[in-house]
């Protein structure tokens, strides 16, 4: 009897734990969602955070260790403020970490489409890298924190090759592609730049440094010529940056809002961490006939998982295909924006969700909006859509396969392990990773990559109205730019979300200053769902401490063909770079 009374005592306790918990929970979140008071005459000071992310945390509990920050909170932030009768002046900060170019010009164009309200934008540059320069060029004057050079030197691309180091280890990546710049696996096959890899990447360089010096020049009003020219002659010195005309002016961050209330009354600061959870429907934004969002963030795999194991999000075959059929089946959803932020992956799971595109295609219309990346497998998923909108520095295209494996036969003999094996049937193994392929297996790989490819080019020249020949010549694995792509006839128009929402505005119907609701899938997760998936709450809390610094990324980023694929999987998969 005292037994079972004991019992009952801990489950009790136990159940009004759980009870505490998610009351406490519940807690959080209304505290963290319910609007902030605003004064008026505030300046928004909108640092943008570091590594944006595509979309926010899929479940609450993500919400409550750290969720990252989206490019749309950014956007949103400026829209708001563009109309909001309480907020004066916006302040921009540039990240401090470089990373691709098309999440900036995201940023970049909202600061544009702000300043179109007669409010000032001022940047506050507490490094001014060449990337950060880019960004505050978009804004009204830029201030420099008074010791910091201005590193304004050009482009630079990067990319790893570990070859040595495999053969040190004694392991052999035995790969085979589909074109000749196909070079994803170059990163393990190569110890230097290949002529094609050299040739696509120098074009990349060129294009993104063109768009820098256009950038600069509009922004500052400079002839071009002088910009390359004062691009040869970075970094600069503070004062030197004055000088040239490069920056309006030196402060610390006191000094600025001084100067913003120009001799007034002191001027209230509004921090980013606040605004952004001001409700869009309470300025009139965000209310009227519903578009999806469908988000493909991450590499492209096959299942159900929306997170590996290394704690970055995937776009899994299963649940992108799931929410392309729910909005396609939803009466309430006008027309489908397709989100892509994505370096491409399984060849076969690309195809899966390129059969729903075209399935909600033929119902609804669909846009493509290509992030920082849309290119190999995540070109795949945009093909088949009704227009296509990339950023002129989103990298894209890279339409080819590679395939392959690597061989860890001769490493696992170094340490002294043996490993044997019985099998049936003439090809059983053929992707084993401890022998290379023999001729007749790597005959049939290669075959296999060759249909895929065919494959890929077909339904690319189907989706853009062009001929095999026309696509082919623009494929075979390069990669281009987003304006390149243009030029091309890959994509359709530059831009990012907001333009892409305009166009699939237009197609739906709906008049063009008629506000819609932005419906995001797949929908986020609840907080009970997160609670049964361990892995997801793993892979959260790496996640939240994602590498920002390049040596970071650049291991991780090494490491994920060896996570997410099997060997022998066809891959669209595009090169590793780090742009700065």
């Amino acid at each position: 009897m005292a037994l079972a009374r004991a019992a009952r005592l801990v489950l009790l306790f136990i159940v009004l734990s759980v009870l505490v918990s998610m009351a406490a929970v519940a807690a959080t979140i209304l505290l963290a969602t319910r609007g902030p008071d605003i004064e008026a005459e505030s300046v928004l000071w909108l640092r943008v955070p570091e590594n944006l992310a595509e979309r926010p945390s899929d479940h609450p509990l993500g919400q409550l260790l750290g969720p990252r920050d989206t490019v749309g909170g950014v956007v949103d932030a400026l829209r708001k403020a563009r109309v909001d009768d309480r907020v004066r002046a916006v302040v921009l900060v540039p990240p401090l970490q470089p990373g691709l170019w098309g999440k900036v010009q995201e940023v970049r164009a909202a600061v544009q489409d702000f300043r179109l309200s007669g409010k000032p934008a001022v940047a506050y540059l507490e490094y001014g890298g060449g990337q950060q320069y880019y960004l505050a060029t978009a804004c009204d004057q830029i201030l420099l924190a008074p010791t910091s050079p201005l590193d304004l030197v050009g482009v630079a691309m990067y990319e790893p090759f570990a070859r040595e180091a495999l053969d040190k280890i004694g392991a052999y990546p035995d790969m085979l592609h589909a074109g000749d710049f196909k070079t994803a696996a170059n990163v393990f096959t190569e110890t230097t730049f290949t002529p094609f890899h050299r040739e696509m990447n120098e074009s990349l360089s060129r294009d993104l440094y063109e768009q820098l010096v256009a950038g600069v020049a509009e922004g500052r009003e400079m002839p071009v010529p002088a910009v390359r020219a004062l691009i040869d002659d970075g970094p600069f010195l503070p004062g030197d940056a004055v000088g040239r005309g490069l920056v309006d002016g030196l402060a610390y961050e006191d000094e600025l809002m001084e100067r913003l209330a120009d001799g007034g009354e002191p001027l209230a600061r509004l921090p980013y961490a606040d605004y952004r959870r001001v409700d869009p429907e309470s300025l009139g934004l965000d209310a009227g006939p519903s578009l999806a969002v469908v988000h493909a963030v991450g590499p492209i795999v096959l299942g159900d998982s929306s997170a590996d194991a290394g704690g970055g999000s995937v776009a899994a075959a299963q649940p992108l295909a799931e929410a392309l059929r729910a909005a396609r089946e939803n009466e309430a959803i006008e027309a489908i924006v397709l989100r892509i932020d994505s370096p491409g992956g399984s060849a076969v799971a690309s195809d899966l969700i390129w059969r729903e595109v075209v399935r909600a295609g033929a119902e609804k219309p669909v846009v493509a909006s290509m992030s920082d990346l849309a290119a190999s497998g995540g070109y795949y998923l945009a093909m088949a859509a009704d227009v296509i909108v990339a950023q002129p520095g989103t990298l894209t295209g890279s339409i080819g396969v590679v395939g392959g494996k690597l061989v860890l036969g001769d490493m696992f003999a170094k340490l002294g392990i043996a490993v044997e094996a019985v099998s049936d049937g003439r090809m059983a193994e053929m992707n084993s990773a401890f022998t290379p392929y023999s001729d007749e297996a790597r005959v049939r790989v290669q075959a296999l990559i060759d249909a895929f490819y065919e494959e890929f080019v077909a339904k690319a020249a189907a989706g853009r109205s062009m001929t095999r020949e026309a696509v082919h010549a623009v494929a075979q694995g390069r990669v281009w730019t987003g304006r390149q792509a243009r030029e091309a006839g890959l994509i359709d128009e530059l831009g990012g979300l907001l333009q892409a929402v305009a166009i699939a505005k237009e197609r739906a119907g709906i008049a063009a200053d008629q506000e819609v609701t932005l419906v995001p899938y797949p929908r986020p997760r609840s907080f009970f769902e997160v609670l049964a998936g361990g892995l997801a709450i793993r892979s959260h809390l790496l996640q939240a401490g994602w590498p920002g610094t390049p040596a970071a990324r650049v291991g991780s980023a090494l490491t994920v063909p060896l996570r997410l694929f099997r060997p022998g999987e066809p891959l669209a998969l595009m090169p590793y770079v780090y742009v700065e």
